[in-house]
């Protein structure tokens, strides 16, 4: 198991554990919680033993194998595959003495070290590296990109993509659906699932926790309480202890008013001079219960549009794209006031590119995109958070709007920016408070019309249900792409489905899109209202390419089997030409099955893209 037994830290002047406990069974998944900057990620850091604490200890099992999600690793040339299979060490380091002997002409240690590569998984690990790519989101095309070529959080994406992929018996994953679309983190909760092994996951995603866990960590005035169940479960746990804590501080507070009054009434009276002092003696020693602040620390809201068209904004006949590429054809939609719209589709299909053509970044390669008279629209993306001028305050952003000191200060502190932070440069803030400046931008400026982009990337959970409870009442339309499900849920009452180079409506709810997409993430599937009644040509034609691959790769993994016998008969490595020629007929059949397996791929890639 493992433990963390009266751990007690510090960073800088704060306390951030205080004789902290936790036991983790194995086997146990378990989700880490709690508000931004309380010490989730220094807890991974200390079982990591990358950070050692003032007082206590980690105790893990030296045979664990080790494996987690890192944030920072530094732009490389390794292509997007070799580097996810660089997670396997023991893998590579048997790959490295393979190449050793094969130079070498070692063919004694070539038979062995080939025992060691099947024991490995070897054989299959290309193919596994290229399952994990393909359920995140990478096209099998990314595989032989350089890490480097691809942005931040595709380079995140990759780092958890290596992290699945390395042999471990303890996983420790930080915010792992960040980066995500819907589709990949469907496909991840299935990943997930299926591990064998002991999971710490810090996440912000609801419906990720309760699908996922079996436990919640949450961490809270320098300790850790563990909770059995999901999130959900977790949230009821929690709310009845809190009901329970503000009974007894009710009680306490009354007890200690009627003693404050038997004081006031009785000490200037010598005959009770005795009792007096006993209650104040009393009063020291009781263990006042701290009061409950359930309130949300959030409490902001997005301005009403002063005026606001009908449609706000109309999409006739577009085709939408980049460089003369169109991305999405014949578009035709219309967005009016008080609309909640929800936009699905897997990642890729053309999600952001709709988005940023309606938000105006985008102008339609035919077709028309037209803005209603009085429509403005507040645009939110990733990108975005990289636009913020880092050089600025937030008091200094909100200045720039035209807002008085004292109206800016109340402003910022409705959206989480008290004390010294309304005077920090944007460039030391975190990732979750950059998006909160940026929604707070956006907010201030009274659009008609909020189109948001993953707009809960870094936000804690109190965060992301105070967006929610402000979007519920604002009055303008929403276009929302998320990965968030509960945030969907609450905010969006119709959705539109992006596929195909189309966009449709999609009739049925958020239930029925996960439950499609469930089955396998990499798969692009329709509603049964429009899907086929039975495979196409090019289908079919793929189908039966993919059945001789198939027979192929068999036929080869027998081959190579039949080879690992003959190498692992005795007297073999006594007869040098025999050797040699297994050796060579085993790297020819290796090198034709990873062929082979690409080919399976791509196929699978294109069957993804039909209709």
């Amino acid at each position: 198991m493992l433990q963390l037994i009266d751990i007690t830290l510090h960073r800088g002047d704060r306390l951030l554990f205080d004789g902290l406990n936790l036991t983790m069974h194995a086997g146990h998944k378990t989700g880490v919680v709690g508000r931004n900057g309380i010490g989730k990620s220094t807890l991974f850091e200390l079982v990591r033993r990358r950070l050692a604490p003032e007082e206590g200890q980690v105790v893990r099992p030296d045979a664990w194998r080790l494996a987690s999600l890192e944030q920072n690793v530094a732009p490389s040339n390794r292509p997007a595959l070799e580097f996810v299979l660089d997670g396997d060490t023991r893998l590579r380091g048997v790959e490295r003495a393979i190449a050793t002997a094969e130079r070498d002409g070692d063919d004694h240690a070539l038979g062995t070290l080939y025992a060691d590569y099947e024991d490995a998984g070897g054989y299959e690990a290309r193919a596994r590296a290229g399952e994990v790519l393909g359920g995140l989101g990478f096209a099998t095309a990314d595989f032989d990109k350089p890490h480097k070529a691809f942005s931040g959080g595709w380079r995140i994406t990759l780092n958890l993509a290596r992290a699945l992929f390395a042999p471990s018996d303890l996983l420790l994953l930080d915010e792992p659906t960040n980066h995500l679309d819907l589709d990949a983190t469907l496909w991840l909760e299935t990943w997930v699932r299926r591990y064998q092994g002991t999971l710490l996951a810090i996440a912000h995603d609801r419906d990720f926790l309760d699908r996922t866990m079996g436990g919640i960590v949450h961490l809270e005035d320098a300790q850790a309480k563990v909770y059995t169940g999901n999130y959900s479960a977790f949230e009821r746990q929690r709310a009845e202890a809190l009901e329970r804590r503000a009974a007894q501080y009710k009680k306490q507070q009354r007890r200690v008013r009627e003693i404050h009054a038997f004081v006031d009434r009785f000490r200037a009276k010598s005959s009770k001079a005795r009792q007096v002092q006993s209650r104040l003696k009393a009063l020291e020693r009781m263990d006042r219960a701290a009061p409950v602040h359930a309130e949300l620390p959030y409490r902001f809201s997005f301005a009403d549009p002063k005026k606001i068209s009908n449609p706000t904004l109309s999409l006739d006949d577009a085709a939408i794209g980049y460089d003369g590429q169109a991305v999405l054809e014949d578009v035709t939609l219309r967005v009016y006031p008080d609309d909640r719209i929800g936009v699905l589709g897997a990642n890729g299909a053309g999600k952001t590119t709709l988005l940023r053509c309606l938000a105006g970044e985008l102008t339609p390669l035919d077709g028309s995109m037209t803005p209603g008279r009085h429509v403005s629209v507040g645009y939110f993306a990733q990108h975005q958070l990289e636009s913020l001028d880092l050089s600025r305050t937030p008091l200094e952003h909100l200045a720039d709007l035209g807002f008085a000191e004292q109206d800016a200060r109340d402003t910022l502190g409705r959206w989480g920016f008290g004390g010294g932070d309304v005077q920090r440069r944007a460039q030391t803030f975190s990732g979750g408070e950059k998006a909160r400046l940026v929604l707070l931008l956006i907010a201030c400026r009274q659009p008609a019309v909020l189109v948001l982009d993953e707009p809960t990337n870094h936000l804690d959970l109190d965060m992301r249900q105070a967006l929610a409870f402000a979007l519920q009442e604002y009055r303008g339309a929403v276009l929302l792409v998320s990965h968030d499900r509960h945030l969907l849920r609450q905010c969006a009452d119709r959705f539109w489905l992006v596929g195909d180079g189309m966009v449709n409506r999609f009739d049925d709810d958020l239930d029925a899109y996960t439950a499609l997409r469930q089955p396998r993430a990499t798969r692009a599937v329709k509603p049964k209202s429009t899907r086929r009644a039975g495979p196409s040509g090019t289908e079919r034609r793929l189908r039966q390419q993919q059945r001789r691959l198939e027979g192929r790769i068999e036929e080869l993994t027998r081959q190579v089997d039949e080879v690992d016998r003959c190498l692992g008969e005795p007297g073999v490595h006594e007869q040098p030409d025999e050797m040699s020629r297994l050796v060579a007929a085993r790297r020819g059949a290796i090198a034709d099955l990873e062929r082979l397996e690409q080919a399976w791929l791509a196929a699978e890639e294109e069957l993804a893209r039909l209709p």
